[in-house]
């Protein structure tokens, strides 16, 4: 698959079209599964790998750090480090909880010595803390930059009004400025985005990287009236089945699916990928099975109707 790269908004990062999401690895997939994940994610083309400090601090017996210290342990076997855009986050790990300056770089060191590098490639702060001053948070993250342990920073689950504060304390001071948001966004969760952030980041040339662009599995079809799927996250997709939008969109997506002889996952994050910022949707699959449908996205480009189309469903 030779997908053209797109660049992670105004920084030097060049990333594929789907970013693969790490938040199964150690939870529903074990280490041998992740691997095969990961190998057959870099074979199609895939370079851009996200995961948090956190991931899979809510299962019984974990302490968080997990997925990083998979794909650390891939990274080191593989020896591809250079060729793989790895995104990280701070704020939720059990050990690590918050964004005080602190916080940030013992957070940062915990997972530079899990993921057994010197450097990530994007640093998210996963969860915005209002508590804290922007310029606490901001002022931290530029110093792991001018170390050389962060290349670019990111927020995620941020506010309008503290994204502003952050970006205009960066330019003030001459600082590290965030390059990448990573908000929940999907075809049934449209207001998490769309309005006031979606503005400022298109106007402050930011990228976005959705999270559950599939809805925690809704969107790939699989979720349909009297069917029952053995998933940890069955509750939250089915959930949408209830509702007229839920059903909309699943129609327009079967519709269109049909006519492009696709997965409905596919589609649905080919929508993901025509919105205005959107740079790479990240989807996480648990199985090698799972990765065609979403390696597809690099490959499928929806019309314009289609895209109405999706939108007045999922209105």
């Amino acid at each position: 698959m030779t997908a053209s790269l797109r660049k992670i908004g105004s920084s030097d990062l060049e990333v594929f079209p789907l970013a693969l999401g790490g938040n199964v690895f150690g939870w529903t997939a074990d280490e041998k599964t992740s691997f095969a994940v990961l190998d057959a994610y870099t074979a199609a083309g895939g370079n851009f790998v996200d995961t948090a400090d956190s991931y899979s601090a809510w299962i019984e017996g974990n302490k968080g750090g997990e997925s990083e210290t998979i794909i650390g342990k891939w990274l080191k076997t593989r020896g591809n480090r250079s060729e793989v855009v790895i995104a990280t986050k701070v704020s939720q790990h059990p050990e690590y909880q918050g964004l005080t300056a602190a916080n940030i770089k013992a957070a940062a060191d915990a997972s530079l010595r899990r993921l057994d590098t010197d450097y990530i490639d994007l640093y998210y702060t996963h969860f915005d803390k209002p508590e804290v001053p922007v310029e606490e948070i901001v002022g931290a993250l530029d110093e792991l930059v001018k170390a050389g342990k962060v290349r670019q920073i990111a927020a995620s689950n941020i506010s309008p009004e503290r994204l502003r504060a952050s970006l205009d304390f960066s330019d003030r001071e001459g600082l590290a400025r965030y390059v990448a948001l990573q908000p929940h966004y999907n075809l049934v969760s449209r207001d998490t985005y769309e309005g006031p952030l979606q503005d400022l980041a298109a106007r402050e040339g930011l990228a976005a990287v959705p999270y559950f662009a599939l809805a925690s599995g809704f969107l790939t079809g699989k979720y349909r009236p009297g069917t029952t799927v053995d998933s940890a996250r069955a509750g939250s997709a089915a959930k949408h089945l209830d509702s007229e939008r839920g059903q909309r969109v699943l129609t327009a997506l079967d519709e269109i699916a049909g006519a492009h002889d696709a997965p409905v996952a596919t589609v649905a994050l080919a929508w993901l990928a025509a919105q205005p910022t959107v740079t790479a949707p990240i989807a996480s699959a648990r199985t090698v099975e799972q990765l065609p449908a979403l390696l597809g996205v690099a490959e499928l480009r929806l019309a314009q109707e289609e895209v109405d189309r999706l939108n007045q469903a999922s209105a």
